[in-house]
């Protein structure tokens, strides 16, 4: 079982690295023609509005809800129940999806207002003209994630996760296409539009799959089964549960509007560096542990659990160290082209090593979260997903607008006050979880040697990375990240090796056995 649940995080990993590595092509891109601009700002603050539309709906609440009550069906034998559960499933969101597309392309103007206070004029106006093109890619996008649900229960991993490439491939074609003739503000205009066509293509090439694999689907409001009354009875907490996260990111959003420009753009191509290790080896594990766990055998839950959460530590770990000791040469190495210059991946560094302290309990809380959801509880993680935002914002408003002018430094800086808060937050949130669980299934978490081990190496090779960057000349910043995280990594996985611990001899044997 444990060989299973092992071959599917790896499945779903690589769907999410091929999606990823398309999502850092798009940023690249993107740096290219916007670097830190208003335009960069009012396309990433107002992408923000209708994304908070497919987050809220999405894979996290829909996942939590749909997932262990259908592949429990399945598990059962009762496929032709579990495709009547998915058909009023997916009746009950298209419905109830068309009617928030349209409030939101009505509603755009306050939504702005809402969200960006600081922009105004040509740029608030800008703002509102992407906001309401996106909309309705953002409800397709939600279809998507049912996609994903469906996709999943029946261990269909790669697809649902490599799917989002048609969409970051639509985004890099309009950039590259119109970026040498179109005006900062019509290149705007013109990504909004590709990234609608992108949502249409990432549904359409798993809708045919689905169907193969449910044969016994069919669109109906069947709101008298029972299963349906329980996945929507599970949908509304973690619906709200998503919810307050999505709140909390937008509240930074909201701060960073009030300091210079660049700062929203800067945050998010942050986020999107720091979301990668999150997604592959958070979001991996967590989704193929989800289904397993939700159809397996309650008692195996607690050995599941602790197997996922070492692999997510043995990546994560390194990735964090990367981010605070080497996030200037991680940044440099995959954004600097065109507008975007190195000063700027300075800047975002500093975002990026605030987001490095909350990276390992974010990810260890997806997991919590998840076992959660397959022991089909819904309302623990949304009592601490509570005191996670109310932490961040408190402390978010704090580090990023009143701190910086007490210690003197410039107000821009005041951003990575925002990740640093989430980091603090992140933690109480997993530490929350831990006990809670803990009390219910028998004791759970990483070893103290064991994460004592990894922090250890990832900081004997930061080490090593750092001698190696102040030998290096001026050379190309792709180049230079090269040379330097790639013994980082060597670095890292020879200590860890020589440290005996196992996942290390995994992930070798695993590189052997692809070389």
């Amino acid at each position: 079982m444990k060989t299973r649940s092992g071959r599917a995080a790896t499945l779903v990993a690589a769907g999410i690295l091929v999606s990823r590595l398309a999502g850092l092509i798009r940023r690249r891109v993107f740096a290219h023609y916007f670097g830190l601009s208003d335009e960069g700002d009012a396309f990433d603050a107002g992408f923000r509005i209708p994304n908070f539309l497919q987050n809220l709906f999405g894979e996290g609440a829909l996942s939590a809800s749909f997932i262990p009550v259908y592949a429990g069906l399945l598990a059962g034998g009762d496929k032709r129940a579990a495709d009547r559960v998915a058909g009023a499933v997916a009746s009950i969101l298209a419905l109830l999806v068309s009617f928030l597309v349209l409030i939101g392309v009505f509603a755009t103007p306050l939504l702005i207002d809402a969200i960006a206070p600081g922009f105004v004029g040509a740029k608030r106006e800008l703002t509102i003209q992407i906001v309401r093109i996106l909309f309705p890619g953002a409800g397709l996008l939600v279809l998507s994630a049912w996609c994903l649900g469906v996709l999943n229960s029946h261990h269909r991993f790669f697809l649902s996760y490599t799917a989002p490439v048609m969409w970051n491939a639509a985004m890099i074609a309009a950039m590259v296409i119109y970026g040498g003739s179109a005006s900062l503000p019509r290149l705007a205009v013109i990504l909004a539009w590709g990234s609608v066509i992108g949502s249409a293509l990432q549904f359409a090439v798993q809708v045919p799959v689905v169907l193969s694999v449910a044969p016994h689907l069919k669109m109906t409001l069947d709101l008298a089964s029972e299963h349906v009354k329980t996945v929507v009875r599970n949908f509304t907490p973690a619906l709200i549960s998503r919810g307050v996260i999505q709140v909390s990111a937008y509240i930074d959003a909201l701060i960073a509007s009030l300091l210079p420009t660049g700062a929203v753009a800067a945050v998010t191509s942050a986020q999107i560096l720091y979301t990668l290790p999150v997604s592959l080896f958070g979001i991996s594990v967590s989704a193929a542990e989800l289904p397993a766990m939700a159809a397996g055998a309650p008692e195996k839950i607690p050995e599941r659990l602790n197997s996922g959460l070492r692999r997510i530590a043995f990546f994560v770990v390194p990735s964090a160290v990367a981010f605070m000791a080497l996030g200037d040469v991680v940044t440099a190495t995959l954004l600097v082209t065109g507008r975007f210059s190195y000063e700027n991946a300075v800047y975002v560094w500093a975002i990026l090593a605030g987001s490095g302290i909350g990276l390992l309990p974010s990810t260890l809380g997806r997991l919590y979260s998840s076992t959660f959801y397959a022991l089909r509880d819904t309302r623990t993680p949304l009592r601490y997903a509570l005191v996670h935002v109310g932490v961040a914002t408190v402390l978010g408003y704090l580090f990023a607008i009143p701190l910086p002018v007490a210690i003197g430094i410039a107000p821009a800086w005041g951003a990575a006050g925002l990740t640093i808060a989430a980091g603090i937050g992140a933690w109480i949130e997993m530490l929350m979880l831990r006990r809670a669980l803990n009390l219910r299934i028998g004791r759970t978490g990483l070893p103290f040697d064991f994460t004592a081990k990894l922090w250890a190496a990832a900081i004997a090779a930061a080490a090593v990375a750092w001698l190696v960057k102040n030998a290096l000349p001026a050379i190309h910043p792709a180049i230079a990240g090269a040379l330097i995280l790639g013994p980082y990594g060597v670095v890292f996985f020879g200590a860890t090796f020589l440290m005996r611990i196992p996942e290390a001899s995994a992930a070798i044997s695993q590189i052997r056995r692809r070389i």
